[in-house]
């Protein structure tokens, strides 16, 4: 294994591996920005790969709560395609109005935000109505760009991955995080055609950069460096 190592993991994200000389076992420490693993010298990548799976619902279990903002009154999302309000009623339990592109939830007026279980609880609730609104708005979204510029693709999907915005299997099948739809539109375009530039150059070498850039007249690194701004979290 390279003396620095980065895996790309559609759950868990970014796991940075570095191989310290002094070392004696595998450890993992969840950051912000990913997930930071130390192994010793000699490590073969099957054995880094069984301990990530062994420690797989530890880390996920971390990485959200690293990551997730407290949820009450005051959490608000206001972005072009999707936002959420929390308000006071008072009745004794939750209730939730949700359309297209916006959603109310209506909170009894003694909520403990504190409590992990409705933390949990309400992120299910917010993701499941982003997870809603992405089934209509990316599909037809994508089809009009690979029509536009003639680059099919055979199925697509949405997930939930907290790991990254998309991706391309080699047979064309695109899967798509529903968290894109927090994103301003031309940033869902430019992962819209980085996922479709793929049906044509599977790897991220030149010829694919030089694709992309054609598709996004000539932005494709300044949206990439935006993009990096942006998390697919809550």
């Amino acid at each position: 294994m390279e003396s620095e190592h980065i895996i790309e993991d559609e759950e868990l994200g970014r796991l940075f591996v570095r191989v310290n000389s002094r070392a004696r076992r595998l450890t993992f420490r969840t950051k912000e920005d990913g997930v930071f693993v130390t192994v010793p010298p000699g490590t073969s990548m099957k054995e880094l790969k069984n301990a990530i799976e062994e420690l797989r619902p530890r880390l996920k279990t971390a990485k959200q709560k690293q990551v997730r903002p407290l949820i009450d009154l005051n959490y608000r999302i206001d972005t072009e395609f999707f936002k959420l309000s929390l308000v006071s009623g008072q009745r004794e339990r939750f209730l939730s109005r949700s359309e297209l592109g916006e959603m109310q939830i209506i909170c009894p007026p003694d909520a403990d935000f504190s409590d992990e279980a409705l933390q949990d609880w309400l992120h299910k609730v917010i993701e499941e109505a982003l997870r809603r609104n992405a089934k209509i708005i990316l599909p037809p979204r994508l089809y009009m760009l690979s029509t536009r510029h003639n680059l099919p693709y055979k199925s697509v999907k949405i997930n939930s991955s907290s790991g990254r915005w998309g991706s391309c299997s080699g047979r064309g099948n695109i899967n798509l995080s529903y968290f894109l739809v927090l994103l301003p539109k031309h940033l869902i375009d430019y992962v819209l055609l980085h996922e479709l530039s793929h049906t044509r150059e599977m790897n991220h070498g030149e010829r694919f950069w030089a694709l992309l850039n054609q598709l996004t007249d000539g932005k494709a690194q300044a949206l990439r460096d935006e993009l990096k701004q942006y998390r697919t979290t809550i």
